[in-house]
């Protein structure tokens, strides 16, 4: 039994779809457990919704139209039946959400945004899965909110490892072994004990996908991308990027930490633990090799690799009464950006201050640091850069940073972090 999992890239139009019958058509004697993220930038477009609705900012309902509209070109494009079943049942997602959007929102933010971004995933899959079936791959619909059973942390839903490993057996197996071997669900969805619905965090679909390969027991793990493997670096911001044949789960957690987009940053600790073999490969190329990350393995080749981040903002903390940054003002730092919902991405403390990057959160980041202003100085730079460079050499530091300002620098035997900027002529 395999898992594979399809991002928003694999099906952002009708022609994407088609390949991924295409793909799947080579696997059909197998059993596979196939999770699929929301078409294209439809999780972006359903942010806007959910920022319109709940800050009273926009027309909501104008935005959330414009994203059924995407999906109905492409839902016209696939089915020459205008009456097949499908557009009803996208419908009646898309109607359900736009109730949501007709109340006063009243609850926090993640709870209305798990509510109406996850729409994008249920709707997104039924479309799939009903092509399938047209083509002749039968498969069954699984809403993944059955199975996979979180707390109540919105945007950032925790697993409940145990309930949700005897509802795959009891409802997923049973279903694997039925008449459709394909069982086709969602991806970045959960659900918490209250029944409301969760996500897992952004781009969380290839976690849900190694999730499910746990529970399942899974022989393999597969995501398909719209590039060879996984790449040593973002060929966007790095000309020169050469597809690593083979990564160990060490380098694999650690690149996936620091920010690589290829793999999500918790998909492989699940893998790891049962000893599940994921292959990276390319959806325009499915044949190719790609890339596989396992156990036992060295990184091959072992080359530099590079991760940027842009547009962070560097914060820098002292006491207003220049005492020691020690343990109890840390206390209370840790607690505001905990208490905020803001990820570091570096941080590095000296005698009197403490210097942190993360990501720029137009909505999160001004109160961090107004609270922050309450006890400490704050200073702040925006629109900086971070890289991180797996496996350094210095000229490849002298290359990345020629003509930069390093405003912050921190290094450890295998791993360099530079925050950056361009130099101010």
């Amino acid at each position: 039994m395999k898992v594979f999992k399809f991002g928003g890239a694999s099906v952002k139009d009708a022609d994407s779809v088609k390949n991924v019958a295409a793909i799947l058509t080579k696997f059909q004697k197998e059993k596979l457990l196939v999770v699929v993220s929301a078409m294209g930038k439809t999780t972006n477009a359903l942010e806007k919704v959910v920022n319109d609705f709940f800050y009273q900012k926009g027309n909501a309902h104008q935005a959330l139209d414009e994203v059924r509209n995407f999906h109905i070109t492409i839902m016209e494009a696939l089915f020459e039946n205008k009456q097949h079943a499908v557009f009803g049942e996208v419908q009646q997602i898309f109607d359900s959400t736009a109730q949501i959007l007709n109340t006063k929102p009243e609850g926090s933010f993640g709870f209305y945004y798990d509510s109406i971004v996850s729409a994008g995933e249920l709707v997104s899959t039924k479309i799939v899965s009903a092509h399938l079936n047209e083509s002749g791959i039968n498969n069954s619909w699984l809403d993944v909110r059955t199975v996979l059973k979180t707390d109540s942390t919105y945007r950032e839903g925790k697993v409940d490892w145990m309930q949700s490993s005897a509802l795959a057996h009891d409802i997923v197996m049973p279903l694997l072994k039925g008449e459709n071997s394909i069982v086709l669900t969602q991806g970045f969805i959960g659900c918490d004990s209250e029944n409301h619905t969760t996500t897992l965090g952004r781009e969380g679909s290839d976690y849900s996908a190694a999730i499910f390969a746990y529970l399942l027991d899974a022989e393999e793990m597969y995501i398909w991308k719209d590039v060879p493997g996984v790449l040593n670096a973002d060929p966007k911001f790095y000309s020169d990027a050469q597809k690593l044949d083979q990564i160990s789960y060490h380098d694999a957690i650690e690149l996936a930490y620091y920010g690589a987009s290829v793999i999500h940053p918790k998909t492989i600790k699940p893998l790891e633990n049962k000893n599940i073999p994921l292959y990276v490969k390319s959806f325009l190329k499915p044949d190719a090799s790609g890339t596989v990350v396992r156990t036992g393995v060295q990184t091959k080749p072992l080359i530099p690799s590079f991760i940027f981040k842009n547009n962070q903002v560097l914060i820098s903390i002292s006491a207003k009464d220049f005492s020691f940054i020690a343990e109890d003002n840390l206390a209370k730092i840790f607690e505001l950006f905990a208490s905020s919902g803001v990820k570091i991405n570096l941080m590095q403390n000296s005698a009197i201050s403490f210097s942190v990057c993360m990501d720029m959160d137009e909505f999160k980041i001004p109160p961090l640091t107004e609270a922050l202003k309450q006890d400490f100085k704050v200073l702040y730079n925006t629109g900086v850069m971070l890289c991180t460079i797996r496996h350094y050499y210095q000229n490849t530091i002298d290359t990345l940073t020629a003509g930069k300002e390093i405003l912050l620098e921190q290094r450890s035997r295998n791993t360099a972090q530079l925050v950056i900027r361009d130099i101010k002529k």
